[in-house]
């Protein structure tokens, strides 16, 4: 039986508070499991979440902005305490190897695995994920340095599912993500704050949804919520008023694709 799960461990912006965790979520595709974007405290959140360190063999950075990848270097020495061995790849921006590197060397840390670190700098879409039933190609966005989402596919399963955070409004990558059925996509602000958002490079939930839209996608989720906001009601009543089958993302909260 085939199984396809969304685990959101975190879905808000910038500094992380008790009940607001930064950019993480694991993909289940069948056996395999993608880990997303690792902010900050996204280990104890894989625990709440009961996902275990040895299922995940892969992970997928969007971009060098703490929140998103904060609790990276958490995740990969924690392996070592259970004396893992099998491979762990890390796909991320240029300079992502430099920092994990950098780190491992001043704390005289030696992997018990094999790290695989492929550094990303290519500005359009390339594939760089291509097994027999699974492929990612990067989905260019529009940040305040360089970012990219993810497109996911599982043949197996005839799943697709991209990952889109963080981003100014970007009609140019409609065409990647077309009729994709699931879509994950920042909305950061509130179209009452679309000053901010286009000063700071991010989208705000009416966006996210025109560009669901534009694409003719399946199914909308909406997170990377600015902390400026106490409910994601009006994030949701904004999109929804735009693209019906949208849905709020929440930490821990999982979705069955």
């Amino acid at each position: 039986m085939t199984k396809v799960k969304l685990t959101i461990l975190g879905c808000h912006s910038s500094t992380p508070r008790p009940h607001c965790h930064n950019s993480a979520q694991v993909l289940q595709l069948d056996e395999s499991h993608l880990l997303i974007d690792c902010g900050e405290g996204t280990l104890m959140q894989m625990k709440k979440a009961k996902i275990q360190l040895k299922d995940i063999d892969m992970v997928l950075i969007s971009h060098l902005h703490g929140d998103h990848f904060y609790g990276l270097i958490g995740f990969l020495t924690s392996h070592d305490q259970y004396m893992r061995t099998k491979p762990i790849t890390v796909f991320g921006p240029k300079g992502l190897n430099e920092i994990v590197s950098v780190h491992l060397k001043v704390t005289n840390r030696i992997l018990s695995y094999k790290l695989n670190m492929m550094e990303l700098q290519e500005t359009k879409s390339q594939q760089i994920v291509h097994q027999p039933h699974l492929t990612i190609k990067t989905i260019p966005l529009k940040h305040r340095i360089y970012t990219n989402g993810f497109l996911i596919e599982h043949t197996h399963t005839n799943i697709s599912y991209a990952y889109c955070s963080d981003t100014a409004y970007n009609p140019e990558m409609v065409s990647i993500i077309q009729g994709v059925d699931w879509l994950y996509h920042e909305a950061t602000f509130l179209e009452t704050h679309s000053i901010k958002a286009q000063q700071t490079n991010h989208s705000t939930a009416k966006q996210a949804a025109l560009i669901a839209q534009k694409a003719k996608v399946n199914q909308l989720i909406i997170g990377h919520y600015s902390s400026r906001y106490q409910s994601k009601e009006n994030h949701l009543k904004e999109a929804r008023a735009i693209f019906r089958n949208t849905n709020i993302a929440e930490d821990l909260k999982v979705f069955e694709l």
